[in-house]
């Protein structure tokens, strides 16, 4: 299958893509690479390969929830640059 001018064409303008002469001609000829090598993909015998959505295996990288306890009010305003009382505080933003 090869693409033509037109085609390019088309697909530069649902791209939104100002090409010159000789940019059309490049992109022509890089589509035309691309659709060979998918062509010579097809050709392959995949029947008896399982379909896969990533290359390689994924495993789950996040740990079990565990209940666990909890900073104190002090502890975690401990280290708080500015605060009051036992709230932190923090610089105004809106305005009045």
């Amino acid at each position: 299958m090869k693409i033509t001018r037109q085609e390019v064409e088309h697909v530069a303008r649902l791209a939104r893509l100002g090409l010159s002469g000789e940019e059309r001609e490049k992109m022509q000829a890089q589509l035309n690479a691309i659709l060979t090598y998918i062509d010579k993909l097809n050709q392959l015998n995949t029947s008896e390969i399982e379909p896969t959505s990533h290359v390689i295996p994924m495993t789950n990288v996040f740990r079990e929830d565990a209940v666990s306890s909890c900073l104190s009010q002090e502890e975690a305003l401990a280290n708080a640059p500015d605060r009051q009382e036992v709230f932190f505080r923090v610089p105004r933003i809106l305005e009045e």
